[in-house]
């Protein structure tokens, strides 16, 4: 399929030309918006290089916010966070500097893990989520999972004979979020299957997680010694520990809402 180009053709024409140059190279941010960027140029009286950059920008930057979004979506957290709902006023344990330090995602860059320990209600799933999300944006891939639903999935894919290929698309993303470990004891077998997927993805590829046990507490998870010290070991070495505290902010907000009532 060619484009048709008549010389000196009408405004209408013109229009029409785009239009179907713009279908033609999947552009569909300047076929939406080459007319009103055009009205716009006419009347800042923008030269031809500047409309053009207009029109590049606005496409490049639909372009981006589609992936963000498609990478945001194959993420699979279960709903929407972001740092700038998060109120670090309410804890005072946090430090908003080294968050909105994490946000920039150096650290997924470089494969290095993270830990968010904390009570109930202080804030992990949020900032596990949060930060997640901006891994996502720029662009790297993530997944999110519950502990639980991990182990649950590894132990059907051992079963399955299909371990291997399972651990393998764990082992592609660039970032791993694992919420809600500590929560439930795993036995010996599930224990060893994690082991395994943060083994492979270990000094290559970020592993976060949120906890509400402290690494002395992990014992009740994972049952076995010397398997609960070599998962702390894959999780914590060269990588960042956050500690949320043990304050819930949901548990305030709750009881200052029904004195607020009274």
């Amino acid at each position: 399929m060619t484009v048709t180009r008549p010389r000196g053709m009408t405004e209408q024409a013109a229009q029409a030309a785009v239009d179907q140059a713009c279908r033609m190279l999947r552009l569909p941010t300047i076929r939406r918006q080459f007319g009103d960027l055009a009205e716009a140029a006419t009347r800042e009286q923008q030269t031809y290089l500047g409309f053009l950059a207009e029109l590049l920008l606005a496409e490049c930057d639909n372009r981006n916010r589609r992936r963000s979004d498609r990478q945001i979506k194959a993420a699979a957290f279960p709903r929407r966070k972001s740092l700038r709902e998060f109120d670090f006023d309410a804890n005072p344990h946090l430090d908003a500097a080294i968050v909105h330090t994490l946000a920039a995602c150096d650290w997924v860059a470089k494969g290095a893990p993270l830990c968010l320990i904390g009570d109930s209600g202080t804030g992990k799933s949020h900032l596990l989520i949060a930060l997640g999300t901006e891994a996502a944006m720029k662009g790297h891939r993530v997944r999110y999972t519950l502990a639980a639903k991990l182990v649950n999935e590894l132990v059907e894919a051992a079963d399955d004979k299909q371990l291997n290929k399972t651990i393998a698309r764990y082992g592609r993303v660039d970032l791993l979020c694992i919420d809600e470990l500590g929560y439930m004891e795993l036995d010996r077998r599930g224990a060893e299957l994690l082991f395994q997927v943060l083994t492979e993805r270990e000094e290559k590829a970020s592993v976060a997680i949120a906890s509400n046990e402290s690494f002395g507490g992990w014992t009740k998870t994972f049952t076995d010694p010397r398997l609960c010290a070599a998962i702390a070991d894959r999780l914590t070495f060269g990588g960042n520990i956050i500690e949320t505290g043990t304050d819930s902010y949901r548990l305030a907000q709750t009881r200052a809402r029904t004195a607020d009532a009274h």
